[in-house]
């Protein structure tokens, strides 16, 4: 079975290098033309999304023909009060000084801890691939953030990948091969492959 990751068209926020998690934002003009020149793919019938906008916005421009199953656990990360600001505005932000040189492991205050994230993140993704083989589907495709995708690949795909080294542009992502749950549950993906075009119908 195949297992295809897109992140998310850009936004303006994205373009000013903003923290954004929950924050409802549509897809930039430059981001719709990007997606566009990717080409767009009626055979998908079904795609997993963030409940986030401009990840059900990406998905219907590359999927018109789809249904959006969404998935709430598959959101960004929750910065709490560094969401909406950019390193520059939180320079002088003692939590923001403190949770960068803690590895941006720590809680955001407000919001979540990268460990929080990824427990959540991971039992999304997971809920999702199992719908996926009950329905007997040969392929998923998840249409989300670059938080989920770096959680996706640096705790299921094998040989293992950093968190900060599996990082996708937008309106790119991954592809792998999934070959089964361990007996722990957890998902084996295997022949991890980045993707900068679509090639699907």
């Amino acid at each position: 079975m195949e297992v295809i990751l897109l992140r998310h068209g850009k936004t303006k926020s994205n373009l000013e290098r903003r923290y954004i998690g929950k924050t409802e934002e549509p897809v930039s003009g430059e981001g719709i033309r990007q997606l566009e020149a990717l080409g767009v793919f009626p055979c998908v019938k079904r795609v997993a999304v963030s409940p986030r906008l401009r990840a059900r916005q990406t998905a219907e421009i590359l999927f018109p023909n789809a249904v959006q199953l969404i998935y709430e656990g598959l959101a960004e990360m929750d910065f709490g009060i560094f969401e909406g600001k950019n390193f520059a505005e939180l320079a002088d932000d003692p939590d923001y000084v403190s949770w960068v040189e803690g590895g941006c492991l720590g809680k955001c205050p407000g919001g979540e801890s990268r460990t929080e994230f990824i427990e959540r993140t991971s039992e999304a993704f997971i809920k999702a691939l199992s719908d996926s083989v009950k329905l007997g589907e040969d392929r998923l495709i998840v249409v989300a953030h670059g938080g989920t995708i770096m959680t996706v690949a640096s705790e299921f795909s094998e040989p293992r990948c950093d968190y900060f080294d599996c990082r996708a542009e937008h309106g790119e992502g991954f592809r792998f091969t999934f070959t089964g749950f361990d007996g722990r549950g957890r998902p084996r993906l295997i022949n991890r492959i980045y993707l900068k075009e679509l090639k699907l119908c």
